[in-house]
């Protein structure tokens, strides 16, 4: 049995991409902080086809979460051939005054979180590729269009998420050779609920879908160990760059 970890899976892109690995028969650790949204989305998962779903609770923010959730996929399974790294948080504002506990916060949960994840889970995703070295181990990341074209209001936000495309960048160059491979997908505005504070300017029905990505992310996961896709970016139709 395949397995996969997927952090902020309870909704959004990352319970896309978990209901896909479901119906692909992985079995599943997804994160989020709703102990009772996660509960209920495990059942889902279950229907879906995923044999085994662990649950784990948990604030990234918490600088102890990363080590609980990767303990809890190694408890109940002995490798992971995907890592979904989709949790993060975001809030605009302008550089001039942008509250610093805001900038400490977003930083820990999109930087220094899934840097903890990725680096915890190495060993377990070695141990993919020691089973199946042709199709090797996958890591996906959910980073963003505001972190490959600055927009203004998403200074941080921005950096946040240029600094997850250096991350999978980086692990490519350490660990593609071995197997472990990693594709950053970078969207424009997507139709969920993340999206919610700027659908007065750009209304839902334009946004990209969740199943977009969720079929970008299918796609990666089908590639062979010998094949690196280093990031996705996809912007709006119609709406150009930067997007």
């Amino acid at each position: 049995m395949k397995s996969a970890l997927v952090t902020g899976g309870s909704r959004g892109i990352g319970l896309g991409i978990a209901t896909r690995l479901a119906e692909l028969g992985y079995g599943l650790t997804i994160t989020a902080r709703n102990a009772d949204a996660l509960g209920a989305v495990a059942d889902t998962l279950r229907t879906a086809g995923a044999p085994e779903v662990v649950t784990v609770a948990a604030d990234l923010a918490d600088r102890d979460a990363a080590d609980l959730i990767v303990a809890a996929h190694a408890e109940r399974f002995p490798a992971m051939d995907a890592l979904v790294l989709n949790a993060g948080v975001g809030t605009a504002g302008a550089i001039a005054d942008y509250p610093m506990r805001r900038f400490d916060k977003t930083l820990d949960v999109n930087v220094r979180a899934p840097f903890q994840v990725l680096q915890n889970s190495i060993p377990l995703l070695r141990k993919a590729v020691e089973a199946n070295p042709d199709g090797g181990a996958k890591v996906l990341a959910l980073a963003s269009l505001a972190g490959v074209y600055s927009e203004s209001g998403l200074a941080v936000y921005g950096a946040t998420k240029a600094a997850m495309l250096s991350l999978i960048d980086t692990l490519n160059a350490e660990e593609s050779g071995n197997g472990i491979t990693g594709t950053s997908i970078a969207p424009g505005y997507v139709d969920t609920d993340m999206s919610d504070w700027t659908k007065d300017a750009i209304p839902a029905e334009t946004m990209i879908r969740v199943n977009d990505i969720v079929e970008l992310a299918t796609s990666v996961l089908k590639l062979s160990s010998r094949a690196v896709v280093p990031r996705i970016v996809v912007t709006r139709a119609g709406a150009g760059l930067g997007a």
